[in-house]
């Protein structure tokens, strides 16, 4: 347990709850609901069994329950209450909550467990779209505020895309059905951020399209020869920190010159580098806001 993190700041609960440090402050003076230790200098510090009940109450006080209620309850019965009341409306906020302790305390047995309970309820898509998207655009800002580690990233973000894989294996077994184009997944070289990228493989094949994915950090010169194999092809880029901003352009002008030679080939990019490409310049490379925005063309 030593690769733990069980010492929290009160703006690591901020970051994790959603609820405002200057909230918790209040929580605590004015109910007692947290019971913070202190350091030398007087600096409040916190537990994981603290975080825990916060994610508790923060559930309820969204479900409509005042804090001054949930304060005069006992320990055992906030966590009971959690359970009562998880209905579709809340399973998703829970769900996330869950996944979060699984992640901070690198918990394989709390990830696995929330997982099969949901896909007791959902389907794969609905999990993915509704529980993971969220949790991977918070695990983005926590990771950005020192709240949690690169390894509680990967840690996370690996037991997904091991979901992602065994049920893309499940419905790879299938013929493709469409066959007007084909499509060419790939990261541009040193962009290595892929679970979108797996999560479109699966979309795509379950549409029907046949789908090549080629995966992280793929040079342009690298798909000269793949191009060869294939006619009306939609290469699929997801550009989360590659090419850098200020040379997007410079790299879809090369892309242009070495891929696209064709009437009927496309790019179609993804993630956050897009809001630097000019469009004007590049008629066949379409820019997507989000993985449902793209499904939607498939």
């Amino acid at each position: 347990m030593n690769n733990v993190k069980n010492i929290f700041s009160i703006k690591d609960l901020e970051n994790l709850s959603g609820i405002k440090a200057h909230t918790i402050r209040i929580w605590e003076k004015r109910y007692n609901v947290l019971e913070p230790m202190r350091t030398d200098t007087n600096i409040r510090y916190y537990d994981l069994a603290s975080l825990q009940k916060l994610l508790n109450i923060t559930l309820l006080h969204n479900h409509g329950y005042k804090i001054s209620k949930i304060s005069k309850l006992s320990e055992d019965r906030i966590p009971a209450m959690v359970r009562e009341i998880i209905s579709d409306k809340s399973v998703k906020n829970h769900a996330i909550n869950a996944f979060k302790m699984a992640m901070i305390n690198f918990d394989h047995t709390l990830f696995f467990n929330t997982y099969n309970n949901l896909l007791a309820e959902k389907s794969f898509r609905e999990v993915f779209y509704e529980v993971f998207i969220p949790l991977m655009n918070e695990i983005g800002l926590l990771w950005q505020t020192d709240t949690i580690s690169p390894a509680h990233e990967h840690f996370i973000s690996y037991l997904i895309k091991q979901k992602l894989l065994v049920n893309t294996e499940k419905i790879q077994v299938l013929e493709p059905t469409k066959s007007d184009k084909v499509f060419i997944l790939y990261l541009p070289s040193n962009e290595i951020h892929e679970l979108g990228l797996m999560y479109l493989n699966y979309e795509i094949i379950l549409s029907g399209y046949k789908s090549v994915y080629l995966g992280e950090s793929v040079p342009i010169d690298s798909l000269k020869d793949i191009k060869r194999y294939f006619n009306n092809v939609v290469y699929i880029s997801y550009m989360t920190v590659e090419p850098d901003k200020d040379k997007v352009n410079d790299y879809l002008k090369e892309f242009y010159e070495e891929i696209i030679d064709n009437e009927t080939d496309e790019l179609w990019t993804i993630g956050r580098i897009t809001e630097h490409i000019n469009q004007n310049q590049f008629p066949k490379v379409r820019i997507f806001s989000s993985i449902k925005d793209l499904t939607y063309m498939l």
